[in-house]
């Protein structure tokens, strides 16, 4: 009853992690994902509208793009005539100080003509007015081609070139008439003392005049009514449909603030997400149920992509780069390396199909990133060591590549493609390089071991091991013969061989406690002689709780400490058993004094062990090793655990023992280099011929 209560309790906590992880993980992504634009379609200048024909349902002006409005300021100001009052006095003042500084500095011949042509010409130039280099060269500088001379009461529109910078008055002047008039001569008066700048700009005439000028300029070009064709299907985006569709969204989202319309893509994007979520729940539940066990796997299964999923919703929101320079691919390497292949394909199809939800470009997203996707899990099926990462990364760059390329072929017809994608790519694989401290860090924070800390564990100079080779070397013998028989059998079946060839290495730390009571180890008398059965089998049994005891003292993984617990699971010690009911034929045994702590083996890696530590041990008692003998032997002690229900936990399968067994009765005849029997001659059959 107590049990039963038990199991029904850990079935409703797993109903509610589970609903819990697809609740939180669907509302956080879908509440980035309105950050989006809520107009619910997607589009680029210059690309095919890829949806089905867009009728307008209200009325709405078509709003100018920035750069229209920009142009069209541009033009008005060109255009535009600034008022400058000319000041007549500083003309006249002028002219008046050159008269009287010609007739008394120079008296020479012809001194008279010379100083009336310049005061002549000194008139001309004031009165079509002078400007500062300075502001002469910003009036052509803004593109104008007149300006407006106040003189007095009138504001007159004079053409740029009649108004005289002051180098250009003293060059008019000194050019005039230089058939009567010597350059030489002209240039001993002085002439530029003379010539300043009396025009003045009006500014605040002129800025107030120029506002209301820019205030004509309309944001809008035009009217779509109701009911009005925008773009159909295939159609290029021009920059005037693209103005359209602007404009269309901004006034969606102004009706949208003053209706309380049903929210449809806020109701599709969720039940998309869900739907998504649901099905990875569901083959996780089919197919790897005990990654639930452990609750910390869950989290991180669903927070990757999750994690990424906003990200490229942040990305796109903010028109942030490109979504490509994402390292979506770390998803699958860090679940790959933590769990298993199908689930890191899993989760990285339902990551890329979520994401493209939000892109423009979908279909080349999905095929590129699922390309990549299946590509990364299969150069990283062991990672042991650092190099694999760069290798792995530099073959996704390539998969984008080609794959990106295949497809923009494909379907532009078109080899003239934007060079950027490329180094969005680039960007992407230097990226994925990040993934290995990640990895450290989810180690440590989540409790998992990877492959690089596997082969870390089973170099034999561990300390651990070092110290079972030297007061065990039986015991390290085996393991050693263990490990290798186990990575064997995982490999045929599908499971993880660094893990199980790890965890075989330490499966008997144990007995390194109290070698001598263990068979491998002896050298003569076993010291069981002189111990009672019940005895024997505590001291057998207690190197299962001893191993735990040394492997958590020594800091290794509880993924690890898993395989020293079930590699008896709820076994019992048998020999030491069934000598106590021989002693004790009357007695009603206890049982629970001669059976292993467990628990039984709950993944196939454990299982594997159980086996190939059974089927290892008792191929040491074999009086000969013929073919008949190890393949009666494998079956024998395989069937036994089979029966016994070790393996009921665990995701084992009928056909996985099977191919155990094929597997561990060859490598046991290859061991033992099992001979076959050859035929004997047949003498009457010979001497009859």
């Amino acid at each position: 009853m107590k049990q039963n209560k038990q199991h029904r309790r850990l079935f409703i906590t797993g109903i509610l992690m589970k609903a819990m992880l697809v609740i939180v993980s669907t509302v956080l992504i879908v509440y980035f994902m309105q950050l989006d634009n809520d107009f619910g379609y997607r589009y680029e200048l210059n690309k095919p509208w890829e949806y089905d024909q867009l009728i307008s349902n209200t009325k709405f002006p078509i709003i100018k793009n920035d750069s229209a409005m920009s142009a069209e300021r541009d033009s008005l100001i060109r255009r535009f005539q600034p008022y400058y009052i000319q000041d007549r006095e500083i003309g006249d003042s002028l002219t008046n100080q050159f008269r009287s500084y010609g007739s008394k500095a120079w008296n020479g011949q012809n001194a008279d003509i010379y100083t009336h042509y310049i005061a002549s010409m000194l008139d001309s130039v004031y009165k079509h007015g002078v400007l500062s280099v300075v502001e002469y060269g910003n009036v052509k500088d803004a593109g104008r081609r007149s300006v407006r001379v106040v003189k007095g009461n009138q504001a007159l529109i004079t053409p740029l070139g009649s108004v005289y910078s002051t180098s250009q008055a003293y060059e008019y002047i000194m050019r005039a008439d230089t058939s009567k008039y010597s350059r030489l001569i002209l240039q001993m008066y002085n002439i530029q003392e003379f010539i300043k700048p009396n025009l003045s700009y009006d500014e605040e005439k002129s800025q107030a005049e120029l506002n209301d000028v820019l205030k004509e300029v309309v944001n809008s070009s035009g009217i779509v009514h109701r009911g009005e064709k925008i773009v159909d299907r295939g159609e290029i985006v021009t920059q005037e449909i693209y103005d359209k569709l602007n404009s269309y969204q901004i006034q969606c989202d102004k009706n949208k603030d003053k209706t309380t319309e049903i929210p449809y893509r806020l109701i599709g994007e969720t039940v998309f997400v869900l739907v998504i979520f649901i099905s990875l729940i569901s083959y996780l539940t089919l197919f790897r149920a005990d990654y639930f066990d452990n609750y910390r796997s869950g989290i991180l299964l669903f927070a990757l992509p999750v994690f990424f999923c906003i990200i490229a919703s942040l990305m796109v929101s903010h028109n942030m780069l490109n979504v490509f320079m994402l390292p979506c691919c770390m998803v699958p390497i860090i679940i790959r390396v933590f769990m298993d292949s199908r689930t890191a394909f899993m989760f990285h199809c339902g990551m890329v199909l979520i994401m493209s939800l939000q892109l423009n470009m979908q279909y080349e997203f999905i095929i590129v990133q699922l390309a990549a996707g299946i590509v990364c899990i299969q150069s990283l099926r062991e990672l042991s060591e650092r190099s694999q990462i760069i290798r792995t990364a530099f073959l996704i760059f390539l998969v984008y590549v080609v794959s990106y390329t295949a497809y923009y072929i494909y379907h532009e017809n078109s080899v003239k493609m934007d060079l950027w994608i490329y180094v969005w790519f680039s960007i992407n694989g230097v990226l994925l390089l990040f993934t290995y401290p990640l990895l450290w860090m989810f180690e440590k924070v989540f409790g998992f071991v990877s492959d690089v800390t596997l082969v870390e564990l089973s170099n034999i100079s561990n300390p651990l091991l070092q110290r079972m080779s030297e007061v065990a070397p039986g015991t390290f013998q085996h393991s050693m013969q263990v490990a290798n028989l186990s990575a064997e059998v995982a490999n045929k079946i599908g499971a993880k061989p660094q893990l199980v060839r790890t965890g075989a290495l330490y499966h008997d730390i144990g007995k390194t406690e109290r070698p001598v009571f263990f068979t491998e180890n002896q050298k003569g008398l076993s010291p069981h002689r002189h111990l009672s059965a019940l005895k024997s089998a505590e001291v057998i049994i207690a190197h299962v709780t001893n191993g735990i005891n040394l492997a958590e003292k020594n800091h290794l993984p509880e993924l690890i400490i898993r395989f020293i617990k079930t590699h008896h699971g709820y076994g019992k010690a048998k020999y030491f058993y069934i000598t106590y009911k021989n002693e004790h034929p009357d007695e009603e045994v206890d049982e629970s004094l001669f059976t292993y702590p467990g628990p039984n083996p709950s993944t196939k890696e454990e299982a594997i062990l159980m086996m190939c530590d059974g089927v290892e041990a008792a191929s040491r008692s074999l009086s000969e090793y013929t073919e008949e003998s190890i393949d009666g032997l494998v079956d024998k002690i395989i069937d036994g655990q089979v029966a016994e229900g070790f393996f009921s936990e665990s995701s084992v399968t009928f056909k996985d023992i099977a191919v155990a067994k094929s597997v561990l009765k060859e490598k046991l005849k290859t061991i033992y280099h099992t001979r076959i029997s050859y035929p004997e001659l047949n003498i009457k059959e010979v001497s009859g011929n």
